[in-house]
């Protein structure tokens, strides 16, 4: 199922967040990773190492962005293509260590990864199941729902956010992204608070926080 291209809601609208408030208490950015933070591979096929790994465009300056704004930056992720015996999980540690290194090259880090190796109905971890949130506040107890906030191109990433409290951005993507959408996509756009083409669209939104003058 593909999704049509639309606009981000604009403050006017009935489902817009009260986007100042909001904006200038949030302390955490959970990112989805395939789709977000790197090109999603087509329905049914894995990024299975570095070499399949093609980060989006903008994607480290954004990042960087929200470490200087000193916001914490987590990644969650569903890969199941590890219990498909696609990949192993140090596999997984490796491209992302790989993706630390390549980000530092701009000035930008992600704070932690934590990932769902398992296959559907097997566990509490894979998304839109809380037990990735429940991992990132064991390593960091002061993450709040309240002031954290989920990015995210797919159904799932949206219902972990709705299911936790959280705030939810859904990301379109460009044409090709689209061509390569999970069924779903056009009901987790509607579902989410908002919506942006690209992870840096979404960034600038949420750095942009409007100043009230007395």
């Amino acid at each position: 199922m593909k999704i049509e291209p639309k606009a981000p809601l604009s403050h006017s609208e009935p489902q817009a967040l009260q986007t100042s408030d909001f904006r200038s208490r949030l302390k955490t950015v959970f990112l989805d990773r395939d789709g977000v933070i790197n090109r999603k591979m087509p329905e049914g096929q894995y990024v299975t190492g570095w070499e399949h790994f093609d980060l989006l465009p903008g994607v480290p300056e954004a990042i960087a962005q929200l470490n200087q704004a000193g916001l914490r930056v987590l990644v969650v992720t569903n890969q199941r293509g590890v219990a498909l015996g696609l990949y192993t999980a140090a596999a997984v540690d490796a491209i992302h260590a790989q993706l630390q290194q390549d980000l530092a090259k701009d000035g930008a880090r992600i704070d932690s990864f934590y990932f769902c190796p398992h296959d559907k109905r097997q566990c509490n971890c894979r998304k839109p199941l809380p037990g990735l949130f429940e991992q990132a506040q064991a390593q960091f107890p002061e993450i709040d729902p309240a002031t954290s906030l989920i990015i995210g191109d797919s159904l799932s990433d949206i219902e972990f956010g709705k299911n936790l409290n959280l705030k939810t951005i859904f990301i379109e993507g460009d044409i090709a992204h689209r061509e390569h959408q999970k069924p779903g996509a056009s009901k987790a756009a509607e579902l989410a608070d908002l919506r942006f083409p690209s992870l840096p669209a979404a960034i600038d939104y949420l750095l942009s926080i409007p100043t009230v003058s007395n």
